[in-house]
């Protein structure tokens, strides 16, 4: 990056001393410093964790949350660990309700079924992508480009030794497993993508869509649905779902030409199980400005080779100084860069590592331990005067 545009960045955009770069505590226990929110660790009912999210847009899209206890509304359980990492597009509005609510409604679900099941998370994701329908379809006269916001979900459940990994679009929970022959950790990748860069996801849309020949394009030299995105699934993005919101006054840039029977989107999640092994060490669950700039196995070393405390913290940094190099400038100036502007460099970012405790992971779900939750933050401030 040449010296003048550094500069000007540095004189323009650098953080106030209006409250951006402090630390301080907040109600879930996490610090601010920054446009970076950590909680470097936590104990959950199968091990310890450490969450990181740093802030790039101007308002912050990813939202995620570990909740660690009962899943059910009944004390009875059963009990285990709730992740999720939630990668908004378009705006805050569905990660932010998705943050709200789909934990809720898993729970819901479980008390109904007694027990954790595929099942039962589908229906959580079906009911929160319903829920948010509903704030649209209340929101469409006076606030229509709420239909073009949508956001990513990777959700994680432990319970009774078995591990479930839910989906919609790119972020990733990658696993690092011990091979005791080698005394290495292995990393293994658990959630499946949703983005049509991926060849098969292009596939499955083009044979989902087979009278469309348009249903993905190359577009500056990016695959993208219909030329507007990039993920095949998600929550939200309702004007891709339902036609009678593909229409005016939503902005010219989202309306599709030809009206659209059935929906171009899909909301349902992938859904892997996996019985948890000794071997398995740690879990890593992160949205896909992460995984830009670190390989699975990259992280997993990291996370393998370093101190737990703050190792969430640490993907963070290593992430950043990755976009740091691939723009040729030094990290502690990326840093200085204000939220909004700093998008240009790197994506909002949220990590959430949760180690697993072999004799706890495999105790009964019917063992009762304290509920905890865990929100990521952001920067909450009013909107931003003009740079001098």
């Amino acid at each position: 990056m040449t010296s003048g545009l550094m500069n000007f960045l540095r004189a323009c955009f650098q953080p106030r001393a209006d409250g951006l770069v402090h630390t301080s505590s907040s109600d879930s226990g996490g610090r601010q410093d920054g446009l970076l929110w950590y909680k470097d660790t936590g104990q959950h009912v199968n091990g310890e964790f450490s969450m990181a999210v740093v802030q790039a847009n101007n308002l912050l899209e990813d939202q995620s949350q570990i909740e660690s206890g009962c899943l059910s509304l009944q004390d009875s359980g059963p009990y285990g660990t709730f992740i999720g990492i939630y990668d908004g597009h378009g705006g805050p509005e569905t990660s932010r309700f998705i943050n709200e609510h789909l934990f809720q409604n898993l729970k819901r679900f479980t008390s109904e079924h007694q027990s954790m099941s595929v099942e039962v998370i589908r229906k959580a994701f079906q009911a929160t992508e319903e829920g948010f329908l509903s704030v649209v379809t209340r929101q469409w006269p006076t606030k229509p480009q709420i239909a073009a916001v949508g956001s990513c979900c990777l959700v994680g459940v432990i319970c009774s030794g078995t591990l479930y990994v839910a989906n919609l679009g790119d972020s990733r929970a990658v696993l690092g497993r011990l091979v005791r022959s080698t005394g290495e950790v292995l990393a293994i990748q658990l959630s499946a993508e949703h983005n049509v860069s991926i060849e098969s996801v292009r596939q499955e849309m083009q044979s989902l869509h087979p009278d469309d020949s348009q249903i993905v394009v190359l577009k500056h030299n990016v695959w993208r649905v219909k030329g507007l995105i990039q993920i095949s699934r998600s929550i939200g993005d309702v004007y891709l779902k339902k036609s009678e919101f593909n229409r005016e006054p939503l902005y010219a840039k989202f309306r599709l030409r030809e009206p659209f029977g059935k929906p171009i989107l899909s909301a349902d999640p992938a859904i892997s199980v996996h019985d948890l092994q000794p071997d398995d060490q740690f879990i890593i669950f992160a949205s896909d400005g992460l995984w830009e700039h670190l390989s699975n196995q990259g992280a997993v070393d990291i996370v393998q080779n370093h101190p737990r405390n703050g190792i969430a913290r640490r993907l963070v940094k290593t992430a950043l100084q990755e976009a740091a190099k691939k723009r040729e400038m030094r990290y502690s100036d990326l840093k200085k860069i204000d939220r909004g502007v700093r998008r240009h460099f790197h994506d909002d970012i949220s990590v959430a590592v949760v180690f697993l405790d072999s004799n706890l992971v495999s105790r009964a779900s019917s063992v009762k331990s304290p509920n905890i939750s865990v929100k990521g933050g952001g920067i909450s401030l009013p909107t931003k005067t003009t740079p001098t």
